[in-house]
């Protein structure tokens, strides 16, 4: 791997597979797909609540019970226990188009009209199906259905036009329904019995009977293309939903038999799945613009309302950039939508409004998209002033005038950007001053000017004088900067000069020529370097202030496509339309790094901290992110994990963050942890997740510190008075009368011999049982050195418990001296010793580990130090929980000279 490693995907909501909807008590699911993984939402606000791992191929059928989750993609079904795989169903030999949940089994149903019968009770030794039907040759199946109180029986809709009932249990075709001359696309029960409604893709809805084989009625859409999905309401309303491939949703009144109302513009692309939610006025829809949406019934009129919704690109994006110190993402994509993008919590992600775009196009009767502004093609921000006006301003696709938006409210803003009202032209640069109070922008024709962005009103314009035309550039301004104290203005023309402006006094103070087009420029403002590339595809960093060239970096084969600097401006990275990220070190004039993905990438920014990076694809509508090793591993030497001139192919990081997005060579370099202190020994250590971290139990606090406290608990829960015997006895047990008058109960002779040969036996077995099972999960991890099994156990024990199996293991007879060998007590903590190192070296379940070996120690302590062979073991484990108390201590050490430090920054 290079120094940048895939971490995950952002932006991705659902793609073009119909959703799975399950309910769990009161709440309800919806399950969708996002390529090759699936994400669970919670349908009460649209948390995102689990996102499944990363499959070998994309998802193609979903349908979901209770914690589990099928999901079909190629030739196979995975079935997934929340996000663990449990099982693989691997029959079909062609691909699985459909899945269906039926009671306690799964029906598959692939291209070639296989039909497969599985069951998921006990699916981790159940891999084979139970039954199989093989459809008829010239019916191709394109939906499947289940009519609610029809036993053991299903209807399969065709691409021909034609229904069949099928017998699964007889596995036999009991009838078909001729159809209506054109191929169904969805098919659904209704809440009446023996009615279903039937979608077709010349756009007309049946509602059928199929107990009589009679039309109740018939619905047409207005818009053309097929009838993609159906859905009735079950709360009462005799309503039916209906999406096409338009997407537009209609909604049918049943009893009146007539359009009730219609959602246009409910989607940008063909609707895939519609549901009402179980007895609410609720309708959820998905579609392939990367949205789920709900609607609610409950306006007067009857007419449906936007209730919530997630939403991502539904185009890809094309201009990106960290905002809030790396928190957030400021995306750009060609559906013409502004967005802010949360690499922390998914649900603070949103898209900016634009100020009443459905409204308006509601009452225009267009579509949204004519009235939103046109696609971005460059933005900039300042952090400064997100409080007090707009700070970020934005340049649109052959739009002769900038916009500004104010971040704080994730709007719009009030003021409209137009340089030279008398010649415009489109707006090709922008650039906000380090005060956050200025705005630069450029246009195609060469002009530059300086607007105020909290008044909007122009401040001056930048001209040079020996230009033909009184303008700043002959031709294209390319790119515009300006430095940290706003005294230079950087700016590039197409034609290949670079001139450098006086920010206040606007006139120009030098120029040079490249001796090529320049297609981009960056400028770093700490160092003062400004990165440009040409037609040429060779990168040159010019010093500002000495107006040179100082650095050339050649190596792309194809248009770059974007460049940024690291904060610190040691590292300049670039993408190409050749699949190649490249990574160059300013200060050594070389290149570090390079990794080739499969689809080209369009955009980039590493954020302020560096430990993220942020790119978009060709024809990718997410964001996906990278993780900076040199960040999260202990080693300060790039060179031991980039990869220097040589480019290495990885794999685009996935939406689930999973080991499935590494790279597909099998000589990855591992992490590295920090060095060990020259002072303390040296031991293996086991990988970690994160390294120099150490990983808690999860368990109550009170259950761990109970360990610690044990005896304190016992002397404070002591009864103070002894139990009193109960002074009325139940009616129905027999007593004997005794001159205390103290009741006594009177059993059999051979029922009173039972009881006491029973207690005593329980008295003498109870404890060879807890202890032999703690033992024997000892010993069995012991040889294999897994010790989870064992670990899972002793942390499902009660503190009183533990202790009580920690202190059967204590020797009686110190004075006895026999061999270590010959003593089984010796050789059960000889084994726990080892338990403890293992433990303490992993740094896992720190806390319960501590407290369970401060309490071992407390028992058998003395006969540790009685024993030459059980000194050395302790003496394994004192070394090795000084290592690992020195790396916490450390790192403790830093988080709160950073948390000092912050604290000091803000008074």
């Amino acid at each position: 791997m290079g120094i940048f490693e895939p971490f995950r995907a952002i932006g991705y909501i659902t793609s073009g597979v119909p959703f799975s909807v399950q309910r769990l008590g009161t709440e309800t699911f919806v399950t969708v797909s996002v390529g090759k993984a699936f994400q669970i939402y919670n349908c009460a606000k649209l948390n995102l609540v689990l996102v499944g791992p990363q499959l070998p191929k994309k998802i193609r059928a979903l349908a979901s019970y209770r914690e589990l989750t099928f999901a079909a993609y190629g030739n196979d079904i995975a079935v997934f226990k929340r996000a663990h795989q449990v099982a693989t169903w691997s029959r079909h030999r062609a691909k699985v188009n459909s899945l269906l949940l039926f009671g306690d089994h799964i029906l598959s149903v692939d291209v070639e009209g296989n039909l497969f019968i599985w069951a998921f009770k006990g699916v981790e030794q159940n891999l084979a199906p139970n039954g199989h039907i093989m459809l008829d040759n010239y019916f191709t199946p394109s939906c499947i259905m289940h009519p609610d109180t029809y036993l053991n029986k299903i209807i399969i809709g065709s691409q021909e036009g034609s229904l069949q009932l099928w017998n699964i249990s007889t596995k036999k075709k009991i009838y078909e329904f001729k159809g209506w001359n054109s191929s169904i696309s969805s098919c659904v029960p209704s809440p009446a019995l023996d009615v279903v409604g039937v979608g077709c893709a010349d756009g007309k809805i049946h509602v059928h009977n199929i107990r009589y084989d009679e039309e109740v009625v018939t619905f047409t859409h207005s818009t053309r293309g097929a009838v993609t999905a159906l859905s009735f309401c079950t709360d009462g309303q005799p309503l039916l939903a209906s999406g096409g491939s338009s997407g537009v949703i209609s909604i049918w009144n049943l009893e009146k038999r007539r359009l009730q109302a219609v959602i246009k513009e409910a989607h940008d692309g063909p609707i895939l799945s519609l549901h009402f939610l179980a007895n609410e006025p609720v309708l959820m829809s998905s579609a392939s613009d990367n949205s789920i949406k709900m609607w609610i019934f409950d306006t007067s009129d009857g007419d449906p309302r936007l209730l919530r919704f997630r939403r991502g690109h539904s185009a890809p994006p094309q201009c990106i950039r960290f905002y809030a110190n790396g928190r957030h993402i400021l995306s750009a994509g060609q559906d013409r939508a502004f967005r802010l993008f949360s690499i922390i919590q998914d649900q603070q992600s949103r898209e900016l409004s634009q100020r009443h775009v459905t409204k308006r196009a509601k009452k225009l009767k267009v579509k949204e998209e004519e009235i939103k502004l046109k696609p971005v093609i460059a933005f900039d921000s300042a952090e400064i002033r997100e409080r007090d006006w707009c700070n970020v301003v934005t340049c649109h696709m052959d739009t002769e005038q900038a916009y500004v938006w104010r971040l704080q409210n994730f709007v719009l803003g009030e003021h409209v950007l137009k340089p030279c009202p008398e010649n415009p032209t489109p707006v090709k640069a922008c650039a906000i001053s380090a005060c956050g109070n200025f705005a630069l922008l450029g246009t195609a024709g060469g002009w530059i000017e300086r607007f105020n962005l909290q008044s909007g009103i122009s401040r001056g314009s930048y001209l040079d004088s020996s230009e033909r035309r009184s303008c700043a550039h002959d031709g294209e301004v390319v790119g515009i900067a300006c430095d940290s104290t706003n005294t230079l203005i950087i700016s590039a023309g197409y034609h290949g000069d670079i001139k450098v402006w006086d920010f206040k006094g606007r006139e120009l103070k030098s120029r040079w020529e490249v001796g090529c087009s320049l297609v981009k420029i960056v400028f770093n403002r700490l160092n003062g370097l400004l990165a440009t590339v040409a037609d040429d595809l060779i990168i040159r960093l010019f010093d500002v202030v000495a107006l040179r060239m100082v650095r050339k970096f050649e190596g792309h084969t194809d248009r770059v496509t974007d460049m940024c600097f690291s904060e610190d401006g040691k590292w300049l990275l670039s993408s190409s339309m050749d699949g190649t990220l490249r990574i160059w070190d300013v200060i050594l004039a070389r290149q570090i790094d390079a990794i080739h993905v499969d689809v080209s990438v369009t955009a980039l920014s590493l954020s302020p901290n560096m430990d993220i990076l942020a790119t978009t694809h060709v024809d990718q509508n997410g964001v996906y992110l990278w993780v900076n090793q040199s960040m999260f591993s202990g080693s300060s030497n790039v060179d031991s994990y980039a990869s220097g001139k040589e480019v290495v192919s990885v794999k685009l990081p996935s939406v689930s963050s999973t080991k499935g997005s590494q790279a597909e060579d099998s000589d990855e370099r591992p992490i590295l942890s920090n060095p060990q202190p020259k002072d303390v020994p040296c031991f293996p250590i086991h990988n970690q997740q994160i390294p120099d971290l150490v990983t808690l139990s999860l368990l109550p606090k009170s259950q761990w510190q109970s360990l610690i406290n044990l005896d304190i608990i016992k002397v404070r829960n002591k009864p103070i008075e002894p139990p009193k015997k109960p002074e009325n006895a139940p009616f129905f047990l027999p007593t004997l009368p005794t001159i205390s008058g103290e009741i006594s109960f009177k059993l059999g002779d051979s029922e009173n011999e039972e009881v006491k040969q029973v207690e005593a036996e329980n008295h003498g077995r109870k404890s060879d049982i807890l202890s032999s099972q703690l033992l024997h999960f000892l010993q069995s991890c012991s040889e294999t050195k897994k010790f989870s099994t064992f670990t899972d156990y002793i942390k499902g024990l009660s503190p009183s418990t533990l202790d009580m199996e920690l202190r059967m293991l204590q020797i009686i007879d110190d004075d006895d001296q026999q061999e270590s060998e010959e003593r089984p007590e010796l050789h059960s903590i000889q084994m726990l010793l080892d338990y403890f190192i293992h433990e303490v070296s992993c740094r896992n379940n720190f806390e319960f580990v501590q407290a369970v070996i401060r309490l071992f120690l407390k028992i058998h302590g003395e006969t540790i130090r009685r024993q030459p062979g059980l000194r050395e073991k302790a003496k394994r484990l004192l070394d090795m929980q000084s290592s690992v108390w020195h790396r916490v201590d450390k790192l403790f050490q830093s988080t709160r000279c950073m948390i000092t430090f912050l604290s000091n920054s803000q008074l």
